[in-house]
Parts: C-alpha cells; sequence; structure tokens
C-alpha cells in the first residue's frame, strides 16, 4: 500500500511498449463497483475471492506489465499461480506509506488508527511478499521514474543473466 504499484506498472509497460494490466481495476470492473464499496457492501472474503479470480485470469491471459493489489500474494491459490512469473516487490517502509495514503478514506483495511493499521498491514505482508518476490526494489524517498529505473535494470539484468545460462 503506497509503494507506488500502478505508477511503476505504467512506467514500465510505456519503456517497454507493453500493455499494463491492474488486477484491482479488474476487482472493480467485475463487480462493478469500487474496492470501498465490495468491501463495505460484501465484505473483506468476498473482494478476496473476486482478487484471486483477477489475478488468475490476468495471468492466464496478459503478456505485459501486471499491478497486483497489496494483499493478493495472502492468498496460497494466487502464490501458487504466481510460481513461476517474475515477481517485483516494491518495498516501501511505514513513514514513506503513511504519507503516500494519505488520511486512507477510500482504502477499507485502514479504517481507525491509519498509522497502526498500516505498520500491522506491513509487519504481516513482508515475510509474505519477501517469500513472493523474485526481486525487491526499495521505494522510500525515491521518485516512480527512479523506482521503475531500477526495476527495469534488475529485470533486463536477470534476463541477460537466463539467456547465458
Amino acid at each position: 500500500m503506497g509503494a507506488g504499484k500502478t505508477t511503476v506498472a505504467d512506467l514500465l509497460g510505456r519503456r517497454w511498449g507493453l500493455s499494463v494490466r491492474d488486477t484491482d481495476h479488474d476487482v472493480e470492473t467485475a463487480a462493478g463497483k469500487s474496492i470501498s464499496d465490495i468491501f463495505v457492501d460484501d465484505g473483506e472474503v468476498a473482494f478476496r475471492a473476486l482478487e484471486r479470480a483477477a489475478v488468475t485470469a490476468a495471468l492466464e491471459a496478459h503478456a505485459g506489465v501486471l499491478a497486483l493489489g497489496g494483499g493478493a500474494v495472502l492468498d496460497d491459490d494466487t502464490r501458487a499461480a504466481l510460481a513461476g512469473h517474475r515477481v517485483v516487490f516494491l518495498e516501501v517502509g511505514l513513514s514513506d506509506a503513511v504519507k503516500r495514503v494519505g488520511l486512507g478514506i477510500t482504502r477499507p483495511l485502514l479504517m481507525g488508527n491509519m498509522r497502526a493499521r498500516i505498520k500491522a498491514l506491513l509487519d504481516e505482508r513482508l515475510p509474505v511478499y519477501r517469500e513472493v518476490a523474485s526481486l525487491t526494489v526499495h521505494t522510500d524517498g525515491r521518485t516512480p521514474q527512479d523506482v521503475a529505473d531500477e526495476v527495469a535494470r534488475l529485470v533486463e539484468a536477470a534476463e541477460r543473466t537466463q539467456e547465458d545460462a
């Protein structure tokens, strides 16, 4: 949350001439309402089911850059579907996440003490993100362009290494 996933995905898509797909947008399209409304009307379990379906469909049909929602990898089936794909973890620290997210009005998981909720989410998710990621890029204090440039450099280097192997 607040790492810049969608923004960085858009920058990478333009750089590489690839289409970009955001699974949060796919969930909203499938449900016909915002993520906040899904949480309020249907609950988190319903949202996670829609998210799992969106990620699975995107992995099967999309050959470009894919941005996943911050909680997508918490699902065992989603993690299994990501196996064999290059997954980049955009790591954001608590301070930067709080600054970037703002008041979190449109983020249902941040109701209450925002700073405490973000810290709890980061603490819960960090081990899973690290487990799933094939590459990690730190985003604190950096512009989206700087982050995208580093992701591109690391991905391109990894591709060259695979070709040499």
